[in-house]
């Protein structure tokens, strides 16, 4: 086998020579490329507070703009929208909240800037009101139905499909298809109107599912199982999921 001046195999040597210009390489970098104020943490966050605070301000602030807009900001304080900054979306009003002359920002009034928060995303968490833009009320402006500073929907929802679609999809393909929602979950009539903060009902207990799988219920097209030692310690939805729950009946299981 070949070998080097270092007395190393030859693919060694070169290997070893490609490493140190690598190691090499990243401490002349750090040394004379990188600046003092990015290797060095306070000084990094010091020259960072320092470039940040010399901008000139751009946003005036909700406070600010509910000093002359009373009657949007007290509708927006009790409203589903009082968590965001009227700035959101109206823009940056720094210079109009110093000088209202100047111009007034704008109002989005199109049917394409709701939908930026609004359209389904199933990210997004359970009960933030969502819809499908190409079919909830085609065409029309969201202010059209919608106060965009309380923004409340003009008909209280009657179907759970308005905010849960995706577990209504999956439903409709599932043996629990026929089944109203309502059949498992106790939903106040508040959860139509304020559903994050009025929730419905879950079941909770074996005991549930177990009144119409357990081997002794009358439920005749509900598959069946022995409660006494099906799943053991478990809970049903420990291993079946309640809106698509694959299962086989009791009676299958002992053949």
């Amino acid at each position: 086998m070949k070998r080097s001046l270092l007395g190393l195999p030859d693919h060694v040597a070169r290997l070893l020579v490609v490493f140190v210009v690598f190691i090499g390489g990243a401490i002349a970098v750090r040394t004379f490329v990188i600046p003092a104020s990015l290797k060095e943490t306070g000084r990094h966050r010091t020259s960072t507070e320092e470039r940040e605070s010399a901008k000139e301000p751009k946003y005036a602030g909700a406070s600010q703009c509910g000093t002359c807009h009373d009657a949007e900001s007290a509708a927006k304080a009790g409203g589903y929208h009082r968590n965001v900054s009227c700035e959101t979306c109206h823009g940056a009003a720094k210079i109009h909240a110093d000088d209202p002359s100047t111009g007034t920002p704008p109002a989005p009034r199109t049917r394409g800037f709701c939908p930026v928060c609004h359209a389904y995303d199933p990210s997004r968490p359970t009960g933030f009101p969502q819809i499908n833009p190409a079919i909830h009320n085609p065409l029309k402006p969201c202010i059209a139905c919608h106060n965009p500073h309380d923004p409340k929907p003009p008909v209280i929802p009657t179907e759970c499909t308005a905010c849960h679609g995706e577990i209504a999809r999956t439903k409709a393909v599932s043996p629990h298809a026929l089944l109203p929602c309502t059949t498992c979950h106790d939903v106040p009539e508040q959860h139509r109107v304020s559903p994050r903060t009025v929730t419905a009902t879950k079941p909770n207990t074996k005991a549930f599912c177990v009144k119409c799988h357990g081997k002794n219920s009358t439920v005749v097209e509900a598959p069946k199982i022995d409660a006494d030692t099906h799943g053991e310690k478990y809970l049903c939805w420990d291993c079946h999921y309640p809106h698509l729950p694959e299962a086989r009946s009791w009676t299958d299981e002992k053949l």
